[in-house]
């Protein structure tokens, strides 16, 4: 085998590119990829709310196309049904696009068993976080969670609610935050020009990667304040180091379920 064919095996493996190149896109691509799905993820959601809100509230025929989108986002019900049809949105943009540029979707999502040594240390990552972040979040009289009450509060099933930010929410923003575009953005980075330093070129990609998803991430959790959205970057960045230490996306989706998960059972714990 070749240098060039070693290469261009390692980049395969390492990266699930589900072509024989040593990237899927090119870095036009990637940039037009990232602007995409981040508008993809938003329209979405809008697109969501628009549906569910016409199904489900009462007097939607006397509404204004702006009217639903006010009383719908409000409504625990709307969002929570708003979520599952973003979630089938991005699902299927994500497997169309991949699909079109001739690749192995599930290889190029990451989506594959995990070690279960390196699950239980970012287990314990995500712990120490969690402790962390609850000591300050009490010490600065913080609330980031206010913005389920009006949710919370007219959703006509808890559990509704409860499955669609806890479990499908993380699915759908894995998907795009540490799936497609963490991939996209880190082979970018991380083609080697020699196999010796196959390493640090990968290692350069997934900090690359994990610094651009995070920061967009972070911001676009508009709904809560400064602090709550730096913390939500660092969150980030573990989801992002478990998918790099992993190779898998199946590992931070499951954390973001757990911390989703742990978050909404203390909100409930206080308004029960």
């Amino acid at each position: 085998m070749t240098d060039r064919s070693k290469v261009s095996a390692f980049s395969h493996a390492d990266y699930t590119i589900g072509s024989k190149r040593s990237s899927l896109f090119s870095p036009l691509g990637a940039f037009v990829l990232v602007i995409g799905m981040v508008a993809a993820f938003f329209l979405s959601q809008l697109v969501g709310v628009y549906l569910a809100g016409k199904w489900l509230l009462p007097t939607v025929k006397t509404m204004t196309v702006g009217d639903v989108f006010v009383f719908g986002g409000s409504n625990g019900t709307v969002v929570s049904v708003s979520i599952v049809i973003s979630c089938l949105l991005i699902l299927l943009l994500s497997a169309l696009i991949l699909r079109l540029k001739s690749a192995d979707v599930f290889q190029y999502l990451a989506f594959k068993p995990f070690s279960l040594a390196v699950g239980m240390q970012m287990l314990g990552l995500l712990i120490l976080f969690m402790v962390g972040s609850q000591v300050l979040t009490y010490a600065l009289d913080k609330s980031p969670l206010v913005f389920v009450d009006p949710l919370y509060h007219s959703v006509s099933s808890v559990w509704l609610l409860v499955f669609a930010m806890v479990i499908v929410a993380p699915i759908y923003e894995e998907l795009v935050f540490r799936g497609i575009l963490w991939t996209a953005i880190a082979e970018q980075f991380s083609t080697p020009k020699h196999l010796k330093r196959r390493s640090l070129n990968r290692a350069r990609g997934a900090l690359a990667a994990s610094m651009i998803t995070s920061a967009i991430f972070a911001v676009m959790h508009l709904q809560y304040g400064i602090y709550e959205i730096g913390t939500i970057m660092v969150l980030a960045l573990i989801f992002c180091y478990a998918r790099f230490k992993s190779g898998s996306l199946v590992l931070p989706m499951l954390l973001h379920i757990l911390n989703n998960g742990a978050a909404m059972w203390q909100y409930l714990s206080q308004v029960s």
